[in-house]
């Protein structure tokens, strides 16, 4: 039987929609195909009796578009996956991951904290490069009061998506991207949270001219920790949200390396 003081809370909670909009031009990581949207059919294409038409698209684009998680299949390191995994084996050509794929990441209902790294800076956005590192994640986390906890969704403002209109300055690395650090992401692997996500292209601390990324094998292949990106952080960081119940659910892509969502955050 449905708890109905349950069904009211959820009634009443303030819904805050962490997802970015999909549309043609948006940012797209390079390394991943632009997405295309068109309409296939367009109304008044075919009628039918009683003034009945219908429109539909096609839409084409990588699973890495948008806000996304990441699938614990997305990373090998030395040809190794999580769990030891050989990734020559697990990958079946163009046809996907036949383990490890986005399809088996089940619904995501946690609980959320945020940490407005941004906010405690007392910028709007960190500088190009800014490294997050353990010691400053842990202070954002006193100072705002919340412990990260095991099975958690830890996501971090970086304030970066100002730049989401301007895809250039979205995308740019040649000054680097504010992320959290290797040392940061260690510490947060030791809390054994579930999910890690931030604002950016790359979630993590990107060196101005480098292409390295420590923290996707650390958390992919070494931890078993999802990886969330380009979620949208804005409103929790202006209402001051920093723990809130957390809801997502990857599309069942068979053998994909990362679906788009629409993460929400309730309070």
């Amino acid at each position: 039987m449905l708890d109905r003081a349950f069904l009211d809370r959820l009634a009443s909670a303030t819904v805050y929609d962490l997802g970015t909009r999909l549309e043609m031009g948006m940012p797209v990581h390079p390394a991943h195909c632009p997405y295309v949207f068109t309409l296939q059919r367009r109304h008044g294409d075919t009628a039918r009796p009683g003034g009945y038409s219908s429109a539909n698209e096609v839409i084409v684009m990588s699973g890495h578009t948008g806000t996304h998680l990441d699938a614990l299949g997305h990373i090998s390191e030395y040809g190794r996956l999580n769990g030891g995994r050989d990734a020559a084996d697990v990958q079946q050509g163009g046809r996907g991951l036949k383990d490890l794929g986005i399809e088996q990441v089940a619904p995501v209902v946690r609980r959320g904290v945020l940490l407005d790294v941004a906010g405690a800076e007392g910028v709007a956005t960190l500088p190009a490069g800014f490294a997050i590192t353990r010691a400053i994640a842990q202070a954002v986390a006193r100072a705002q009061g919340v412990e990260i906890r095991p099975g958690d969704a830890v996501l971090v403002n970086t304030g970066w998506m100002r730049y989401w209109s301007d895809p250039a300055a979205f995308l740019r690395t040649d000054d680097g991207q504010p992320g959290i650090d290797a040392e940061a992401a260690a510490w947060l692997a030791t809390r054994r949270i579930f999910l890690g996500g931030s604002d950016t292209v790359a979630f993590e601390h990107v060196q101005a001219g480098s292409h390295a990324l420590p923290v996707h094998p650390l958390f992919l292949v070494r931890n078993g920790i999802h990886i969330l990106e380009m979620a949208d952080l804005r409103a929790l960081a202006r209402d001051k949200v920093y723990e809130f119940g957390f809801i997502l659910a990857p599309l069942k892509f068979a053998g994909g390396t990362a679906s788009p969502v629409r993460p929400l955050a309730l309070v």
